[in-house]
This record gives structure tokens, C-alpha cells and sequence, in this order.
């Protein structure tokens, strides 16, 4: 219902200014097409599908390094934090597939799977991502002592909303100027000013945004850019400035419904809070860069989603031994 609804906010945004929501719907194909088939093999295979999932995403990663043909913005969170966040959803498929594993020696081999993952990023050069996997390793080894999956799942759910209120804090300028100067290093003054062109949009247009895909339109900043890419490098701020206020509440929800399906998941807890931690960081850098605009990202979060609550397919018709004995030349089922 929440992907459903996105897709027709989309519409109906486009509808109204003539927008162009095709990039929309096919992030939220992608991501239902992913979480589908994660269901499925998660169920038939636990074990194997994360890790040949993992597999899969780090040769992609190695493979494309820019995950798109054509010029791209060369910032620290373009093309980079799309790299990023596909090896992040890579070390959280090598961990769940090493707390699923019953043999201690498999699962030895999948979580040195996950860390040669995170030293992958490194050698790529994607310190954002390097970062991530890191953190993704921590709170798995973490999650492998924790009972209460809901207060995990609470402080992911917290550390997420801190990320997006950062972000829309150094938008609009509302941090110290010590403290938003260094952040403006990090991630490049161009980055700000986009942020702040999409944080005036949406103010000038609360209700329903400038429709899908007009910020680089209107963005003054975007048309002085030499080679263009029409977005304003934060999920966050592009849903503000262009479905408004109801497509930032329906992407809160589409994130929520996550964590809500891994509270309700039949999966172990450590399998349970290392995709929600890697699900997290992901929602974190896309709080601050395009991440979510390459379909390879937003097919491998709904694929890692589906993966973590896939119900493992189990006997449910309990074997029933029958005594058969012959009787009057008979087979007759039964005792005396």
C-alpha cells in the first residue's frame, strides 16, 4: 500500500505540473521487484541468496565503478554515493548470510566475505562506503548479543531521523556557522547550494512540489552547472521540493514499513538488525547524495528487505509413523 502510494502521488504530482514522474516509478518497480524476489529466495535458499547477492553487487560494483554510462557530477556523493551504497547493501547480505549459516565454519567464511567487502571499498576509493561497511560489521557483531530487536530497530529508526534532520538543518542554515562551514567542506559548496534551492522549492511549494523530475528546471543553481544531472543529491530534499510535504511523509513510511516488516520478520534478531543497520545507512547516505536514482541501489534494498523477512519454508504436515501389521491376510494400519 505505502509503494502504491507513492507511485500514485508521483501521478498525481506530475499530473498537476506537468511533471515527469517515470524515474519515480520505476524506483518503486525496482524496489518491489527486489523485495519480491527476496521473499522467494530467502524462503527457498537463506543462506545462498545473500551471499550470491553480496557476490553479485561487488562485481557490479568493481565491475561499473560509475554504475551509469555518461558524464556525471564528480562530488564526493554522486556516482560515488551510489558505489557506496551498493557495497554497503553487499557487507549487510554477507553478514545475514553468516548469521543464518549453522556451520561455524561457513559462517567464519561469509563474515570474512563481508569484511573483505568493506576493505573492497577502500581500494575503490569510496571512503563513504568504506565507512559504512564499516559500521554495517560493527552492528552486526553487536546484534549477535542483542534479545530486544525492537530497541535496535528503534535506535536505527533514530539514527536515520538525525541524518535527515542534519540535512535539512545545513539547507537552511540552521547550524552554527563553525559547524556548518566544515560540513559544506565535506560535501562541496555545490552540494549546499543544491540542497538550499530544493529546501526554497519546497517552501514555495508545500502542498504538492514542482512535480517529479522539474528541479533541474528550476533550480538556479543546477542550470549554471556545466553537465547537469537535474537533482539535488539528497532523497529527502528531492521529495520536498518535488511531491512536497506528502512525498516526504510517504517516503518516512515506505522506510518505517521496513523496519516495521523486520520487527514482524521470523528471522533470527542478528539477521534482523544487520539488514536493518545496512538499510539504514543507506537511508543515510541517500539523505545526502543521488544514491537512490540507480536502479541497481533501489533493487538491492528491496532484494536485502525481502531477504531478512522471507519465511523460511518449513515442514508443516507433522510425519506420522504408522504401525502397519497384517491381519487376515490384510495389511491393516494400526496396533493391536
Amino acid at each position: 500500500m505505502v509503494l502504491g502510494a507513492c507511485a500514485v502521488w508521483s501521478l498525481i504530482t506530475a499530473t498537476v505540473h506537468e511533471g515527469r514522474p517515470e524515474g519515480v516509478l520505476l524506483a518503486v518497480l525496482a524496489v518491489a521487484a527486489g523485495y519480491s524476489a527476496g521473499r522467494i529466495c530467502g524462503a527457498l535458499l537463506p543462506v545462498a541468496a545473500p551471499c550470491t547477492g553480496a557476490l553479485a553487487g561487488l562485481g557490479l560494483a568493481v565491475a561499473v565503478p560509475r554504475l551509469a554510462p555518461g558524464p556525471q557530477i564528480d562530488g564526493p556523493l554522486g556516482h560515488a554515493g551510489a558505489t557506496a551504497a551498493l557495497l554497503t547493501l553487499c557487507a549487510g547480505g554477507a553478514c545475514c548470510a553468516a548469521w543464518a549459516a549453522e556451520a561455524p565454519g561457513l559462517r567464519y567464511a561469509l563474515g570474512a566475505l563481508a569484511a573483505g567487502i568493506t576493505v573492497a571499498a577502500a581500494a575503490l576509493g569510496s571512503t563513504s562506503g568504506f565507512v559504512a561497511c564499516a559500521a554495517v560489521l560493527l552492528c552486526s557483531l553487536a546484534a549477535g548479543r542483542m534479545t530486544r530487536r525492537g530497541l535496535g530497530l528503534a535506535g536505527l529508526a533514530g539514527a536515520a531521523a538525525v541524518v535527515g534532520g542534519m540535512t535539512w538543518a545545513v539547507a537552511g542554515n540552521r547550524l552554527p556557522a563553525g559547524l556548518t562551514a566544515s560540513l559544506a567542506g565535506g560535501l562541496t559548496e555545490h552540494r549546499v547550494q543544491l540542497w538550499r534551492d530544493a529546501l526554497r522549492l519546497a517552501r514555495c511549494n508545500a502542498a504538492v512540489g514542482v512535480g517529479p523530475g522539474r528541479f533541474g528546471e528550476l533550480s538556479s543553481t543546477a542550470t549554471r552547472t556545466l553537465v547537469p544531472d537535474g537533482k539535488p543529491h539528497s532523497a529527502l530534499l528531492q521529495q520536498a521540493a518535488e511531491q512536497g510535504v506528502v512525498g516526504v511523509g510517504l517516503l518516512a513510511a515506505a522506510f518505517g514499513w521496513v523496519l516495521y516488516t523486520l520487527w514482524r520478520s521470523p528471522r533470527p534478531t542478528p539477521v534482523v538488525l544487520t539488514a536493518g543497520a545496512a538499510l539504514t545507512a543507506l537511508a543515510a547516505i541517500a539523505a545526502i547524495g543521488n544514491a537512490l536514482s540507480f536502479t541497481a541501489v533501489s533493487v538491492g534494498a528491496g532484494l536485502l528487505a525481502g531477504l531478512a523477512t522471507a519465511r523460511p519454508l518449513a515442514d508443516t504436515s507433522p510425519r506420522q509413523e504408522t504401525d502397519v501389521r497384517p491381519r487376515d491376510d490384510r495389511l491393516t494400519p494400526g496396533g493391536p
